[in-house]
């Protein structure tokens, strides 16, 4: 527990996360862009005021707004910057020691006529210690002339942001002969006089001078690769003006990964109305354990008076009555939920930002295959694609999602390339699995449906109201229920054309086939007219569900980039199906999948085409390009697998146990990452133990997968209540689903508005 403020943490401590990258001790900065530097900025007027080492963070930070501003000027003047556009005015003044009249020109702002800067930066020394070489003398000063500033900063804070840069470390060997007096123990004398003066001051007033200390931290591990010894280069400046970007711009602009200097954000209505419904659960369940334990009492064996011998009840199963288990269920998923909003919506825990290298990413990956290897089991049957199998493969591929995500790895372009294909791969299963079951089966009823879209978007559901998310932010959720729906669809409409028919006549294979053409037509021209995609799922209501952001563009986004592999999915179960029908593959155990000859020709296509896949991958060096070829090239490296996983007959009959276990709740896994593994809606790491990341990151891991398997076991008991068998029944409670969501809708309409 982390009880202290982030804005204080950013202020003064942290450390780096390699060369370049700075991580507050507590939370996670975020990276600002000129245009939110612009947005957060508008209409303010910004003041630097010191030696040359303030103009320095002057320079960085008006490059923040504008990256084309050349430094150049009178160094020993002052230097202004306006960007009209935004109407943004930011100030140098040349101060260089504290004296009179730095304390002239800081009382001049406390006078009504007068406007106030918005933000302050003042802050010098080393001038003093250089003109009067070292002196006690010019030291007694500073503390006489900063105490003197101290009540007109403490007055200033009042209405503005006020900081007071502490003087960094030197790089002694490096210092010019007029700068050899210019020592770390000086400077250390002159920043503990200026923290005990500001702290004192500040002790019985509301409003505080924020002390800038950071940057010394930052300094110690720089300071040597500067020029001249006394000035900071250029990456360590520009970190210290995005940490004073974070600290005023985080409370106004609110960035997802920018968790310092956040306040918490308020309960919505819908999360109070939630938390309401999950209190009444747990005392409804604890009232039902109350009193069956008191039934349970009253059953006991008890002892007869008249004969003296114990009378023992009949043994017998106690049934759990539909209501005891709807409430158990609810307690439990409440406790999780809660659990969920103090990870990523209280400011708890701390939160950490993504740091990638090659080992963080690839040790784990190795460590994971290997443990893979060691749990092989025999296959229950040796069919192509069966359910240990899939189950298997969506274990190691979320395995590997996951760490690809922790590790920050989507900054490697060739890994990203490859996580795509894994992701391509889930929807190529979506299509298999649905088009198999429709095709085999024939059943399109609704209980079906119901029991496929519940399960899928339960938890999903639960995190929109509970995290206060839209749907679309879980993007893979609404992805693949979409897509079911268009299988289903295409499967359904008139003509119903499943196995059973087109055993009896083959022009029903061609039937199927002209449909698929169809769907693949209709989603060929939905690729290349964004205009009219967007439309379709721009209207209310849909568009609650698809908009993030105020748009459907992630929307459209995420559909396309995979819009051909589900359709892939469709036609490999077609033609897996037909062959296996006219028993020209062969699945015995141990048996190749074809004829040895013809068997070892895919066996190598399928190698070379793996390898190729994964070479032009690890090539790319444009990630828009590379995405617009995913589309159509994912499916080559897709099928290369499934044929090298089932083309020999002994791997096609073994698997491994520990990915399949992992399959099983790969779902929730996905979704459950986004906030109990992961922080701040993926952006960073949750931290629940500091300064140890790796015992942080088994700690929150064993509790992440604990989670996700138990909401896996509750959507499965929730599933047989709200979707049960009988037609009726289910009728009536989609009706209640219907009402639910509607009230969830109007609610949401209340909320935005009273957020405008």
């Amino acid at each position: 527990f982390k009880g202290g403020d982030t804005c204080e943490d950013l202020l003064s401590s942290g450390r780096f996360l390699g060369e370049k990258v700075w991580q507050p001790h507590s939370c996670m900065m975020h990276k600002y862009k000129n245009s939110e530097a612009k947005n957060c900025l508008i209409d303010k007027h910004v003041v630097f005021i010191g030696d040359s080492r303030i103009r320095q963070l002057f320079y960085s930070f008006i490059k923040l707004i504008n990256p084309q501003v050349k430094e150049e000027g009178n160094k020993h003047g002052n230097i202004p910057f306006e960007d009209k556009s935004a109407s943004i005015k930011v100030d140098f003044l040349w101060y260089p020691e504290v004296n009179g009249s730095m304390r002239q020109r800081i009382k001049s702002w406390t006078e009504g006529s007068v406007a106030k800067p918005h933000i302050i930066v003042a802050g010098a020394a080393t001038w003093s210690i250089k003109i009067h070489n070292g002196s006690n003398e010019a030291l007694t000063q500073y503390k006489i002339n900063i105490t003197s500033i101290a009540p007109l900063l403490e007055k200033l804070a009042k209405s503005s942001d006020v900081y007071w840069v502490l003087q960094d470390p030197v790089y002694e060997e490096m210092l010019s002969e007029n700068r050899k007096m210019i020592t770390n123990e000086k400077i250390d004398a002159y920043n503990e006089a200026a923290v005990r003066i500001l702290n004192s001051s500040s002790r019985n007033s509301k409003t505080k001078v924020k002390v800038f200390s950071v940057s010394k931290l930052i300094a110690q591990e720089t300071i040597m690769k500067s020029t001249d010894g006394l000035h900071l280069p250029e990456s360590s400046r520009d970190t210290n003006a995005m940490i004073l970007m974070n600290v005023y711009c985080n409370k106004i602009m609110k960035p997802i990964d920018g968790s310092c200097c956040q306040p918490q954000p308020p309960l919505t209505l819908i999360q109070k109305l939630a938390f309401c419904f999950f209190t009444l659960s747990i005392i409804g369940y604890l009232i039902i354990i109350l009193i069956n334990r008191n039934n349970f009492r009253k059953n006991k064996s008890c002892t007869d008076l008249e004969s003296g011998e114990e009378k023992k009840p009949a043994l017998s199963v106690p049934n759990v009555s539909t209501l005891e288990m709807l409430l158990h269920s609810f307690c439990k998923l409440g406790l999780i939920m809660t659990y969920f909003y103090l990870c990523d919506r209280a400011n708890l825990f701390m939160k950490e930002n993504k740091f990638y290298t090659h080992s963080s990413f690839f040790i784990p990956i190795i460590y994971i295959l290997v443990l893979g290897v060691f749990y092989t089991e025999n296959t229950k049957e040796t069919k192509v694609l069966n359910r240990e199998q899939t189950d298997e493969w969506k274990g190691w591929m979320q395995l590997v999602i996951l760490i690809y995500h922790i590790s920050g790895a989507s900054t490697f372009l060739p890994v990203y390339m490859h996580i795509r294909v894994l992701v391509a791969a889930y929807l190529f299963q979506t299509g298999y699995g649905h088009f198999s079951y429709f095709w085999i089966k024939g059943d399109f009823g609704v209980y079906r449906v119901c029991q496929v879209l519940f399960r899928l978007n339960f938890l999903v559901v639960v995190l929109c109201i509970v995290m206060d998310r839209p749907y679309q932010f879980y993007y893979f959720v609404p992805l693949v229920t979409v897509w079911f729906m268009i299988i289903y669809a295409t499967l359904a409409i008139w003509p119903q054309i499943v196995q059973k028919k087109a055993n009896g006549n083959c022009l029903w294979h061609f039937g199927l086939l002209l449909k698929l053409i169809c769907l693949l037509t209709c989603i060929y021209i939905l690729s290349y007219s964004q205009g009219a995609f967007e439309k379709v799922f721009s209207f209310w209501p849909l568009s609650k569900c698809f908009e993030l952001n105020g748009n459907v563009y992630e929307w459209w986004f995420r559909w396309k980039l995979d819009r051909y592999v589900v359709f892939h999915g469709m036609l490999f179960a077609f033609i897996y199906l037909a062959l296996q029908k006219r028993q020209m593959i062969s699945e015995g155990k141990g048996d190749p999948l074809f004829s040895n000859r013809v068997s070892n020709v895919l066996l190598f296509i399928s190698i070379v085409s793996f390898l190729s896949y994964s070479i032009w991958a690890s090539s790319c060096k444009n990630k828009t390009e590379c995405n617009e070829l995913h589309p159509s090239v994912s499916v080559v490296q897709i099928l290369a697998f499934i044929l090298i996983r089932n083309i020999p007959g002994y791997v096609r009959s073994v698997y491994s146990s520990f990915f399949a276990w992992f399959g099983k709740i790969s779902l929730e896994l996905f979704i459950c990452q986004y906030h109990i593994w992961l922080a701040a809606d993926t952006k960073g790491i949750l931290v629940l133990i500091p300064g140890y990341p790796m015992f942080n990151v088994l700690v929150s891991t064993f509790i992440f997968v604990c989670v996700a398997h138990e909401i896996s076991q509750i959507t499965n008991d929730l599933a047989q209540i709200v979707v049960p068998k009988d037609n009726s029944t289910l009728l009536k409670r989609l009706l209640c689903i219907a009402g639910f969501f509607s009230g969830l809708l109007l609610f949401s309409v209340v909320q935005d508005q009273s957020r405008h």
